[in-house]
């Protein structure tokens, strides 16, 4: 594989699209912050340059796709940045009759990035999303990932509950680094106010 260029990887039963590095957030949890150019899942994730959006469709369709469970959108940035890239991917895949399933892993704020609502343009694309939580309050949420503009918080929050009318499953998670008050509180956010499924995610250092 070229150095410097995957585009997609394998960890555990999943097939994982890295469409770009651009992100809006510097969380301080992050694996981008390791220091050593890689991440858990792959030798390297940090791309040279952006693929085009037919570079991601052949290594997508290069692979043998009933190995995986699951066809997962994410790398090393936030992929709402490539979103129409992305929905063009899916629906040529659609078109070739290609059938996996299909899941964005998002810090929800691609409405923002995109400058449009981007939730009714999941129906019909993706069988799940999975946003980015992280805390319980705004204040919290700005000091730990450092969004690069104000209301993120809140956007976020609102995209979450936008999307649930148009993809089948919608989770939410935190990583297991904050108190358990503050994961137990977050549970009752997921649950309750948005109506998403919750997941505590583990934190792996590489």
């Amino acid at each position: 594989m070229e150095k410097g260029f995957t585009i997609t990887y394998e960890y555990g039963d999943n097939l994982y699209v890295n469409p770009t590095n651009r992100c809006n957030f510097n969380c301080e949890f992050c694996l981008r912050h390791n220091g050593s150019g890689g991440s858990i899942y792959t030798h390297n994730l940090w791309l040279k340059r952006e693929p085009t959006k037919e570079e991601i469709l052949e290594s997508i369709e290069g692979r043998d796709l009933t190995k995986y469970r699951q066809l997962v959108f994410v790398g090393f940035g936030e992929p709402t940045y490539r979103f129409d890239d992305i929905c063009w991917v899916i629906d040529r895949m659609k078109a070739h009759g290609t059938k996996i399933f299909t899941r964005m892993d998002t810090n929800g704020t691609g409405s923002i990035i995109n400058g449009r609502d981007i939730a009714p343009e999941f129906a019909g694309r993706f069988d799940m999303v999975s946003i980015s939580l992280n805390t319980d309050t705004a204040e919290k949420y700005d000091a730990l990932c450092h969004p690069n503009f104000p209301g993120a918080y809140e956007a976020m929050l609102d995209f979450a509950r936008r999307v649930k009318a148009y993809v089948p499953t919608v989770m939410m998670t935190v990583v297991d680094t904050i108190p358990s008050e503050e994961i137990e509180h977050c549970r009752k956010i997921c649950e309750e106010d948005v109506g998403a499924v919750y997941r505590v995610r583990q934190y792996i250092q590489e």
